[in-house]
């Protein structure tokens, strides 16, 4: 009975200038379209985007409406077939917005919901100071007495005058 041995595999390496030599190369849109949705810009106007879309007219990226009228010219041509690249795992997919459904809010490749309520910039009054352990001078003393409310309770000396 003949026994089977499991060896090493006698292969020959290759030589290093032929490894150099051999490159896979990718249409050039699709390297285009990857090096574009690898780059995550954000958008001044919608904090939140979830995706890049691509404008029609002029083949760019734009995450808004917005964005793409302050940087063009010309305006936004409209169209049902919109192509999108996610932010989250960096692929594009196309949608048809004519049959748009409630499973299409999502990215086909990563499932990350893209259709979401904007969350946009808004004006705030606030008070900004240096790290408040360094400096408390923005902290109130409790040692202090402040002024407090008058209630019921506390019957000031005014009352007892009215009898």
């Amino acid at each position: 009975m003949r026994r089977l041995s499991f060896s090493k595999p006698h292969f020959k390496s290759l030589p290093d200038h032929y490894a150099r030599t051999i490159s896979y190369s990718q249409p050039k849109e699709v390297q285009n379209i990857q090096q574009t949705a690898a780059r995550i810009i954000m958008c001044k106007h919608v904090l939140n985007a979830q995706v890049s879309i691509r404008s029609p007219c002029c083949r760019k990226w734009f995450d808004c409406a917005e964005c793409h009228a302050e940087q063009e010219k010309h305006p936004l041509l409209q169209s049902f077939e919109l192509i999108f690249a996610c932010k989250k795992c960096k692929k594009c997919f196309r949608k048809d917005t004519k049959e748009f459904e409630e499973s299409d809010e999502y990215c086909p490749h990563c499932d990350n919901h893209f259709v979401i309520d904007a969350k946009t910039p808004k004006a705030a009054l606030s008070i900004e100071s240096e790290d408040v352990r360094v400096n408390n001078k923005m902290l109130r003393d409790e040692r202090v007495k402040q002024q407090g409310f008058r209630t019921m309770f506390d019957p000031d000396e005014d009352a007892d005058r009215l009898g």
